[in-house]
């Protein structure tokens, strides 16, 4: 059994300070330890999908992170590491527990994972080594996943098996300010934007200094054949992870105003991301929906928006403002008075269904979307 000081001063060391996750037993008193120094800044996710995505997030606004799971969460983790860590060309440090293993008393859900973990990692193409057991085993596995990471740049994943971390209690936890929520509804029921209409009226009412990003399938492609820039990061992958990566930018760069442009469909598949937001009220943050009730995507079958107030949704969940419009003038109004304001806010605007014929796809590789993204990001901060 080791301190989890010996592993997180290396880890700092490093330049590791940013860390996301679920909770496990197993390695509860290495997260406690995370938590309590102020050095470091931690992040639950409400989901461990999620918690790559603002690792992610975090990654392209330069820091160094850790992304921690128990190992039965790493099934919710396969479609952002593959569909957005492995193409971006994004490393995390994965701090992954080896729930189930073999010869050690469990609880029943975790018998095959424990079984096929070291397996599913094989398959994902992401090197791993067991987590240190010792003082002196510290150095060099941290090393070994340096060099990958710093070679491949994809992730590399630590095992941390039971009873690896000697116990540390919490002593420092995160208390959120319960906000009352400005909420606003209009919609007038005239006719509505299609999605490009839409991105083009949004791009035109901001600033210009914003970091954009847009959501998977369509809306990246139509952002990309509006105005392809420096600034615009199309999540090509990861359906629902885009709030979750713009919330990441926004919590390490509290000065860079940052605008995510969502779907209904994706944003319906981790509502779990507007709590966290809500949670730790970025500043900076400007989460637009365009809801057209339809993954327009995969041929226009219907999404469940027609029964969700969005607005009121992200009001419960403690974003400052939340307005809900369709008619073009109010979506201009409402684009410059919550850019203008202290957020986060959501925007929820109706458009029609439907895109241009013969939309293209990004040509620039997701790689160097990254890489420019990031250095407007820097260039920005400056």
């Amino acid at each position: 059994m080791i301190e989890a000081a010996s592993v997180v001063d290396q880890l700092r060391g490093l330049g590791y300070s940013q860390f996301s996750g679920v909770p496990c037993s197993f390695f509860t008193s290495f997260l406690n330890y995370v938590i309590d120094d102020p050095r470091l800044d931690y992040v639950g996710a409400t989901s461990e999908g999620e918690a790559v995505g603002i690792t992610m997030g975090a990654a392209l606004a330069g820091r160094k992170t850790v992304t921690m799971c128990q190992n039965s969460g790493l099934g919710n983790m396969v479609n952002p590491l593959t569909s957005l860590n492995y193409p971006f060309q994004i490393p995390t440090l994965l701090i992954v527990t080896w729930r189930g293993q073999p010869g050690v008393k469990d609880e029943p859900q975790h018998e095959q994972m424990g079984r096929i973990m070291h397996q599913l990692l094989d398959t994902l193409e992401i090197p791993w080594l067991p987590f240190p057991q010792s003082d002196s085993e510290i150095a060099g596995t941290l090393a070994q996943a340096e060099e990958s990471m710093t070679r491949t740049k994809r992730p590399f994943a630590l095992v941390m098996q039971k009873d690896t971390i000697a116990p540390h209690e919490l002593s420092r936890n995160h208390h959120p300010t319960r906000i009352a929520s400005d909420l606003h509804e209009n919609f007038s029921g005239d006719e509505q934007l299609t999605r490009t209409e839409a991105i083009k009226l949004i791009l035109a009412t901001l600033h210009g200094d914003e970091a954009v990003i847009a959501t998977t399938g369509k809306t990246g492609r139509e952002l990309f054949t509006v105005a392809d820039r420096p600034n615009h990061l199309y999540v090509v992958g990861g359906m629902g992870t885009a709030s979750a990566i713009g919330f990441g930018v926004a919590h390490s760069l509290p000065r860079q105003p940052v605008v995510v442009i969502d779907g209904d469909g994706a944003a319906l598949m981790k509502m779990g991301s507007l709590a966290t937001i809500g949670f730790y009220q970025p500043e900076n943050f400007l989460h637009i929906i365009l809801d057209n009730e339809a993954h327009d995507s995969t041929g226009g079958q219907r999404t469940a928006s027609p029964v969700v107030r969005f607005a009121q949704v992200a009001a419960a969940a403690n974003y400052r403002s939340a307005f809900a419009v369709d008619a073009r003038e109010d979506i201009r109004k409402a684009v410059r008075e919550l850019r203008g304001r202290r957020g986060p806010s959501l925007l929820h605007v109706k458009i029609r269904p439907g895109s241009p014929e013969k939309l293209g796809r990004p040509t620039v590789k997701p790689h160097e979307v990254k890489e420019r993204f990031s250095a407007f990001l820097r260039e920005n901060a400056r």
